[in-house]
């Protein structure tokens, strides 16, 4: 394990910057702004921004503020924060993001976790490690494929790497994934599981109880969904590296790509300003753009279809687990009902949220914060 700072050199800023300033814009869609994809007045305000008032070494300093580590693991640097319980004692926790996103998105729980009292928070204190996934930011991604059981026996050889025997884990989106399969493949060490979305689907085929009125119009909801917000997925399962090409030359492309999913996915009502700050969003797209990591993130999407670990009948997350539902939505994609997480899990606790989508921890970090900490203070 190394210590690592954050330090991006001032030529690829300023190529940065020029990339910005030279980008050759489409027409503007037909019709109502954003139906066809990103908003053209959006993404010139945005990108102006980046260009000529976006301060990266201000939140690079910012970002330093937290302890940086990187440590080989299957022959690659992984790179985590890894924070202690200000009172010297705390839960350990590993924490992990999703895709189009990045470790950035779980930072604004760490404060929360690490020194709840401060913060009116009832339970315990957390050791908080948050991972960057492999292919993401600064962890590199193996020559192999990368699929949601092959995360989680590095986040388990990372934990015992940093000397944890008993800990927990959190996730969100591929996070939830990993998070599941840390569970089902090496439950032993775990004293919990909490995820605040659901990413696996259980097993529910020939010999599972039949689906209640409410998981079948779930389903039913998902289909839609599906079918109106889905292309993302098809590319990035099948043709991720010739995407990769636009994305990974164009900053108006990349941020083109990704601030279209945290306007649908989570609860902006349309609205990306009032509900996150450019610095933030900016802060991310750095990060993907200075470390050239955009193609090998959504390396996942193929590698989690074609070399998956699908889930069958006989697999149960015996470890107690925790749900907070996050399912408010721009796009709406439906409440999932308690019985269908039950299918899969052990489900201790189910918290349905009045606000907060997909991206949750930095959409509302205080819900998402108390929940984890009354989920494994019952545990503990």
């Amino acid at each position: 394990m190394e210590p690592f700072a954050i330090h991006f050199g001032d030529e690829v800023l300023s190529d940065l910057r020029a990339r910005i300033r030279n980008t050759r814009w489409p027409h503007p869609t037909p019709g109502e702004p954003w139906r066809q994809g990103t908003d053209l007045a959006y993404l010139r305000r945005l990108l102006g921004y980046w260009a000529d008032g976006f301060d990266w070494r201000a939140q690079e300093c910012e970002l330093n503020r937290s302890r940086h580590f990187r440590m080989e693991l299957d022959g690659v640097r992984i790179h985590f924060v890894h924070e202690r319980a200000r009172s010297g004692r705390g839960i350990p926790l590993i924490m992990t993001h999703g895709w189009p996103s990045a470790f950035v998105e779980l930072l604004p729980l760490v404060p929360l976790l690490t020194d709840p009292a401060a913060h009116g928070i009832d339970g315990p204190a957390f050791d908080v490690v948050v991972p960057s996934l492999p292919g993401y930011g600064f962890s590199e991604r193996p020559a192999r494929p990368v699929n949601y059981r092959y995360v989680a026996g590095l986040w388990h050889r990372l934990m015992r790497g940093l000397g944890y025997r008993r800990y927990g884990a959190h996730g969100g989106d591929f996070g939830a994934g990993v998070a599941t399969f840390m569970a089902l493949d090496e439950p032993g060490p775990l004293i919990g599981v909490h995820v605040s979305n659901l990413e696996i689907a259980p097993y529910f085929g020939e010999g599972s109880r039949p689906l209640s009125d409410a998981e079948r119009a779930y389903l039913g909801q998902q289909r839609e969904w599906d079918d109106a917000e889905r292309g993302y997925t098809a590319i990035q399962s099948t043709k991720p590296q010739t995407l990769g090409y636009g994305l990974n030359d164009s900053p108006a492309g990349l941020a083109a790509w990704i601030v279209e999913k945290w306007r649908s996915w989570t609860d902006s009502g349309g609205d990306l300003d009032a509900r996150f700050s450019a610095d933030f969003l900016l802060t991310m797209l750095t990060i993907y753009w200075a470390t050239g990591t955009i193609t090998s993130s959504m390396r996942d999407y193929f590698d989690n279809r074609w070399h998956a670990s699908p889930v069958g009948p006989d697999d149960f997350v015996r470890v107690p687990t925790g749900v907070a539902v996050f399912a408010n939505q721009f796009v709406f994609e439906g409440d999932p009902p308690r019985e269908w997480a039950q299918r899969l899990y052990d489900v201790r606790r189910w918290s349905p949220m009045p606000r907060g989508g997909h991206f949750a921890p930095v959409e509302e970090p205080e819900p998402l914060a108390r929940d984890i900490a009354a989920f494994f203070g019952a545990l503990y």
